[in-house]
């Protein structure tokens, strides 16, 4: 199996295009091409992580963080990421980073920590806009249902937990076939008249190529006609943060214990008590700040995240009780999850998670 082919299941699940601007997933050393002969997952690609992955005889170590973020200017090992690197390099170990692409599904970092919780009805805390295209085309009636099923199964016609979604109007289609056309039907240089069908479906943008190619493939026209648009829609199941119900309320001390055998804490910052029940939570794994006011805008009584500063405790504004449970912690169950899912698709073949403890943070 190629390290290609894993990557492109990966970006199946988080694709590269939902990353943000700043940050730098996808593989940052190695060969798409090489043989895989073995997968590590970390939350961090260190170098003992890369030492690991040698001792193991595996050379592809899947991290949530990318090692790299910015542009190196020399790499002699004057620091971690430059001997990470290096190493990596020398052992022929490839490095794959999926990073704020993972944060950005329903199904990636924030949805495992919602899950966790036990939190149902899950919902973006701020879905994303411009990440979705409609499809228009025209068919002969009888093709219509070959069509959309080759439509659907390339991944088009998905709205929120919604599969096969599409929009059928029956018409009629003219068309005159010049001389050196294969019409599929008519006469060539007759004016043909055909029942069709239009159809509408919503995609996802980063799969309209893979989508009109399996539309060209299905439709029985030489030519085939179609349109493709920008959708300025908020996308449900892509965006920022989570924010769903506990099944019951509990109180809020309750709460904050249920955060700690969860997340395995010795310790958690939060804000003042506000002596109410917990319902709504909102959560963002890794730094979510940015995060609060969209959390009191959706009504939570609680909101999850890490690497809070002093000042922005101040904005809970005594209306919302905010967790900071640290940025290790909060996104440790994301290599459990990297793992279910790789298993879940390569089934014969040998995942592991490290047994590395790359948390630079330490509580005394």
């Amino acid at each position: 199996m190629k390290i290609a082919d894993i990557i492109a299941d990966l970006e199946n699940l988080a694709p590269p295009s939902y990353q943000e601007h700043y940050d730098n997933a996808g593989l940052i050393t190695g060969d798409g091409a090489w043989e895989c002969r073995g997968i590590i997952c970390s939350l961090d690609a260190t170098e003992d992580v890369v030492k690991e992955a040698i001792s193991q005889k595996c050379n592809l170590v899947i991290a949530h963080h990318p090692i790299i973020f910015g542009g190196l200017k020399k790499i002699n090992g004057k620091n971690y990421v430059e001997k990470t690197i290096i190493r990596a390099i020398k052992n022929d170990i490839a490095i794959y980073a999926i990073h704020t692409n993972l944060d950005n599904v329903i199904e990636g970092v924030n949805g495992r920590m919602a899950k966790m919780l036990g939190l149902e009805n899950l919902s973006i805390l701020i879905p994303r806009q411009s990440t979705l295209k409609k499809l228009f085309t025209f068919v002969p009636a009888n093709k219509a249902e070959q069509v959309r099923n080759a439509i659907f199964s390339a991944g088009g016609g998905n709205i929120g937990n919604y599969s096969e979604c599409s929009f059928n109007a029956e018409g009629e289609g003219t068309f005159k076939a010049k001389e050196g056309t294969n019409p599929y039907v008519g006469e060539i240089g007759k004016r043909h008249s055909e029942k069709e069908v239009k159809i509408e479906v919503v995609l996802p943008a980063y799969l309209e190529n893979k989508i009109v190619s399996a539309l060209k493939s299905a439709h029985p026209y030489e030519e085939v006609a179609y349109d493709m648009i920008d959708l300025s829609n908020a996308n449900s199941r892509v965006g920022s943060g989570v924010i769903g119900m506990l099944p019951e309320a509990i109180e809020e001390k309750k709460f904050l214990s249920r955060l700690k055998e969860v997340f395995q804490l010795t310790t958690l910052r939060h804000t003042s008590f506000l002596e109410k029940k917990i319902h709504k939570v909102a959560l963002c794994g890794g730094a979510g700040s940015f995060l609060v006011s969209k959390a009191l805008t959706a009504g939570a009584d609680a909101f999850i995240t890490a690497d809070m500063k002093y000042h922005e405790f101040f904005d809970a504004n005594g209306r919302i009780l905010i967790a900071d449970i640290g940025h290790y912690e909060s996104e440790q169950f994301t290599i459990n999850l990297l793992q279910e899912f790789l298993e879940q698709k390569f089934p014969t073949f040998a995942v592991l998670k490290t047994t590395v403890r790359t948390n630079p943070v330490w509580y005394f």
